[in-house]
């Protein structure tokens, strides 16, 4: 039994909360239950979004939540445009994002894509928010694109107050100051990257900020984040989200920094009603809560509901998930499956033609036992499960564990991941690979330099051609039907996002719906090890490549590859 001191103060605890000011609503308080005025009668933090945005001022370095399609804040995007739109202020904002949220329709970050409001960004990836690229490509406003490991790092080293990272990740490739040091435009001038000597070794030193309108760099002046609950004392849980991404960190670094951070949420509840072990965001490190309405909080820009197996709230049957049509992309998404050869795996998979490697786990496990038994991840903080794909890229389905994008980045760059299966644009004759500027398009480099500079294996997947390919099954063997109108295999790439020179004898495969290459990295090229059934070398290999591969002993790819 509690003696008499706990009682008295449990008698006191409660005398306390029955005297304090409290809605009239019940709790939790919903977003559809209560008055913003009736919130605003206690003691709380919560505001609306218009009042959140006001405190930003001009020339604020902001860093923001969400990944890819997942996790907007749009209450805050909203209000902010519509600020700027009406009052213009504020003025030259800098913005650090890992990946772009957005639906590349407008949505997202690319409701803040207009010049004057927005000076500059730094970016892992941005190939959600066009707008956004374009005012890049267009040289609207400064940009660089880093790896998002090394920009997740910097977030956590800007809230340690720490000099930033300081790491082999990016060397030989454009974010190399050697090369372009991650610079993406002529009115980019800043140098945040620098390279250096460490018994005897070469490193890159990534400073921990970038250079704003006004002050020094290593500063967070605002965070706008997201989670599912807040208390009216500022603690945010997010049951209801599909990943934590770095949002503690870029609290922490805002906090730290003397800036603002706010929190968009679908829902408050009465102060200190939160499991302590469901807080991620605890009140010391938020200053606003703005509550969104349901429109202005989807789970992810993808189309449908809400999905509670994306946040681990419940389960989903392993055999809802569709299978692959057979067509060029299952071909190659199969063949890179296959390298998946040694049991309990931890894997990685990019975005494009590799998800389709968490499908064929799935649904053709019996063609690779071992592959069965792998562990996907994802760079975003995902363990286990389905990585999904599309606008839901990050995440995953029945995923076993979550943690924060820093923590998976730390496994990754030890070289925790066993095999990565990544996309490729470009691959020239050495065995280089450019994902994150090509043609017209510059979406970034994302996870791509961190994960294939640590993964013990590496294999980059892509059609041979792009632009029309037409391709068809007929009795176990691959016909082209009609040749893609751009080469993927040039030359020399426009930029490096994988610099073959640095593999380090570990192993690496390009593989594509016809033809398997292998980097012969003493020599500087390429090798053909492998072709589809029915492929002509000559053909239809040779004759679409700007350079030529050595050809010695071509083997076929495996034959269960093509059968549906």
């Amino acid at each position: 039994m509690a003696d008499d001191r706990t009682m008295r103060r449990i008698r006191h605890l409660s005398d306390a909360l029955e005297g304090s000011p409290r809605s009239d609503c019940s709790t939790p308080l919903q977003r559809q239950g209560c008055r913003a005025d009736e919130l605003h009668e206690a003691p709380n933090k919560v505001v609306t979004a218009d009042e959140a945005v006001a405190r930003i001022k001009d020339g604020s370095i902001v860093t923001v939540a969400g990944f890819v399609g997942s996790g907007p804040s749009d209450s805050l995007f909203k209000a902010l445009r519509q600020r700027y739109d009406s009052t213009s202020t504020p003025r030259n904002l800098s913005i650090i994002f890992l990946a772009s949220v957005g639906n590349s329709k407008g949505a997202g970050l690319d409701v803040l894509a207009t010049e004057g409001l927005v000076e500059a960004v730094t970016y892992g990836w941005i190939g959600s928010c066009p707008k956004l690229g374009r005012m890049v490509l267009e040289n609207k406003i400064r940009a660089h694109n880093l790896p998002l490991g090394v920009l997740s790092h910097m977030m956590r080293d800007i809230a340690a107050k720490r000099i930033g990272p300081i790491t082999k990740t990016g060397l030989g490739t454009f974010v190399d100051p050697r090369e372009k040091g991650g610079k993406r435009n002529s009115r980019t001038t800043e140098d945040v990257v620098s390279l250096m000597t460490l018994n005897g070794e070469e490193y890159l030193h990534y400073k921990a900020g970038i250079e704003g309108s006004r002050g020094p760099p290593r500063r967070i002046d605002v965070a706008l984040l997201r989670g599912t609950t807040a208390d009216l004392a500022g603690n945010v849980s997010f049951e209801r989200e599909v990943l934590y991404l770095d949002q503690l960190h870029q609290a922490m670094a805002a906090r730290n920094s003397g800036g603002l951070v706010i929190v968009q949420v679908e829902r408050v509840v009465d102060r200190h009603s939160l499991p302590s072990r469901a807080v991620h965001l605890h009140a010391s490190l938020v200053d606003l809560i703005v509550v969104a309405e349901a429109a202005d909080h989807p789970q992810s820009y993808a189309p449908g509901a809400y999905d509670g197996a994306l946040s681990g709230e419940v389960r989903a049957p392993l055999h809802a998930i569709a299978r692959l049509p057979m067509n060029e992309r299952k071909i190659i998404a199969h063949r890179a499956f296959l390298e998946i050869d040694t049991l309990h795996c931890l894997v990685n998979l990019g975005v494009g033609i590799p998800e389709g490697v968490a499908v064929l786990k799935a649904s053709h496990g019996r063609d690779n036992p071992a592959g069965a038994t792998a562990t996907l991840t994802t760079e975003a903080g995902v363990f286990g499960g389905i990585p999904a794909g599309g606008l839901r890229f990050g995440s995953g389905y029945n995923c076993e564990a979550l943690v924060p994008t820093a923590s998976m980045i730390d496994f990754y760059s030890g070289g925790g991941v066993d095999v990565c299966v990544l996309g490729m644009a470009e691959v020239d004759g050495a065995g280089n690979v450019n994902v994150h500027n090509f043609g017209t398009r510059a979406p970034g480099c994302g996870g791509f330099i961190d994960i294939s500079q640590s993964s013990k294996k590496c294999v980059f997947v892509g059609t041979f051609t792009s632009g029309g390919l037409k391709v068809s099954i007929q009795g176990g063997k691959l016909v082209i039907l009609q040749e893609g109108r751009t080469r993927k295999f040039i030359k020399a790439v426009v930029e490096k996002t994988f610099a073959a020179a640095l593999s380090q004898g570990r192993p690496v495969l390009y593989v594509t719906e016809r033809a398997v290459f292998r980097p012969l990295v003493g020599e500087g090229r390429l090798e053909l090890v492998e072709v589809a059934p029915g492929v002509d070398i000559a053909r239809d290999v040779l004759a679409h490549m700007d350079f030529e591969p050595v050809v010695r002993h071509v083997k076929l790819m495996d034959p269960r590859i093509f059968q549906a």
